[in-house]
């Protein structure tokens, strides 16, 4: 393994790779073995998607755990949420969720959960990797045992259920399409829903590894079976999950998907008219301005992050914050955990919608600030030439304000912005807009996207 001591271990949530080619069962064991060494001492908790190749991926992490010593608790299939909830209140020093959320089926990976229930943070990402490059051998004279953890998925629905108004639900008898993506959580959502009296038509909610439904990321344009069941069953709303379960994205009554970071704006208003909660918002810097508009119309404040969950979970943590979100459909509810989860997000959104009878998923969605809004991407083959992007944009023109927490994020006037950052996982610079102003947002986006365009022609 010499030589790869500046290898990146973990990408934006957890190590992911395509198994049996650069995820290894050698990367697997060395990676479970570093993580035996990281956690605390007690009890661990392994956990796995449906993914092809998670059952042998658990068996590989849970031998490589107890060959340290390290007792060992399977809780087979669950979603990830309900993994990181059963880490959080069953006594374990930690947790190994043995999935890669939203990629193709062919990929699989390992997402450390600290003994709190949320992801370990990135300072304790860079222990864990300083570890697996150290080789450290195992100093233990006993195996660790293995036990059988039963009974998660009902505990974690207990726990969902308890955190709403069940009884204000059930009265309203609302209709929903449950979308699993053949994905961990479509099961467990549309159980989730029944109980809480509604009528459920569960689409894709079979797990099958191979995803031969949508595929395992829902995103606003592949979801046309979703949206077409729910006008032709005449549904109230619809959700769908990733792979894991622990982001949704919501369509209304019509059948129109919502990205997450303005479902969460609404959902945070409800929450924060509704409950009394710390008045504060935490999430990445390229969220959506509607977020800090409803915060200013509820008097609560907004926490800007780097972008990824864990930077968000980890901020909430820290601050004890209640509502976090992301644009890709990832709401954190801290009340249950202070991560992402999609049946949680169910769960509220059923019971926004049975505390407003008077008024249809749409008509509540159309009362958030009217934003215009810009995604894009550009080729960037290395960081070199993306920092350049980045300068370049510093020195352009008189801004009202420039941030620099991810990328860069200028602001144009106080509701207008364009941000440009380099992905951490592809050879892209991925450009975000939004502005209250059509026009203003075009044409400031023609010059950026020129100048943009311009520099990179330039750098090759």
């Amino acid at each position: 393994m010499n030589g790869q001591s500046n290898e990146n271990l973990f990408g934006t949530n957890g190590v992911r790779g395509i198994f049996e080619e650069n995820l290894t069962p050698e990367k697997i064991i060395r990676l479970s073995t570093s993580l035996a060494h990281y956690f605390p001492q007690g009890p661990l908790l392994v956990g796995y998607d449906g993914r092809n190749s998670s059952p042998i991926i658990s068996r590989i992490v849970c031998s490589a755990l107890r060959s340290e010593g390290r007792n060992v608790s399977v809780a087979g299939t669950v979603p990830t949420p309900c993994l990181q909830y059963a880490v959080k209140t069953g006594n374990f020093s930690g947790g190994s969720m043995i999935t890669a959320s939203h990629n193709p089926p062919e990929y699989n990976g390992i997402k450390p959960v600290a003994m709190d229930g949320v992801e370990i943070s990135r300072e304790d990402e860079l222990k864990v990797q300083e570890i697996y490059y150290a080789q450290k051998s195992s100093e233990s004279a006993s195996i660790g045992s293995r036990f059988t953890k039963e009974n998660l998925i009902e505990t974690y629905v207990d726990a969902l259920q308890a955190q709403v108004d069940a009884e204000r639900i059930r009265s309203r008898g609302l209709k929903i399409v449950v979308d699993g993506g053949n994905g961990v959580q479509g099961p467990v959502g549309s159980v989730l829903a029944k109980m809480l009296g509604s009528k459920v038509l569960a689409i894709n909610c079979n797990v099958d590894g191979d995803f031969p439904g949508r595929g395992p990321e829902p995103t606003i344009d592949n979801l046309t079976y979703l949206s077409k069941a729910i006008t032709a069953s005449g549904s109230d709303l619809g959700v769908a999950y990733d792979g894991d379960g622990d982001r949704s994205i919501f369509c209304d009554e019509r059948g129109v998907a919502y990205p997450g970071d303005r479902l969460g704006a609404l959902l945070a208003r409800f929450l924060l008219n509704s409950r009394n909660h710390k008045r504060e918002i935490v999430c990445p810097i390229n969220t959506t301005l509607a977020v800090p508009l409803v915060a200013k119309e509820v008097n609560a404040s907004v926490v800007f992050t780097k972008v990824g969950s864990v930077e968000v979970s980890r901020e909430m943590v820290k601050r004890k914050s209640i509502i976090g979100m992301e644009e890709n459909g990832g709401f954190m509810y801290g009340m249950l955990n202070e991560v992402r989860d999609g049946a949680m997000a169910t769960a509220l959104v059923l019971e926004m919608l049975a505390s407003n009878p008077r008024d249809s998923f749409s008509s509540l969605m159309s009362t958030l600030p009217r934003i215009f809004q810009f995604k894009s991407k550009f080729l960037c083959p290395n960081k070199e030439m993306a920092s350049r992007v980045l300068n370049k944009i510093l020195g352009h023109g008189s801004p009202r304000n420039i941030e620099t927490l991810d990328g860069v994020k200028v602001w144009i006037d106080e509701e207008t912005w364009i941000m440009a950052r380099p992905s951490g996982t592809e050879p892209i610079i991925r450009l975000y807009a939004e502005s209250t102003d059509k026009n203003l947002l075009e044409s400031k986006l023609d010059e950026y996207i020129r100048l943009i365009r311009k520099e990179l022609m330039t750098a090759r």
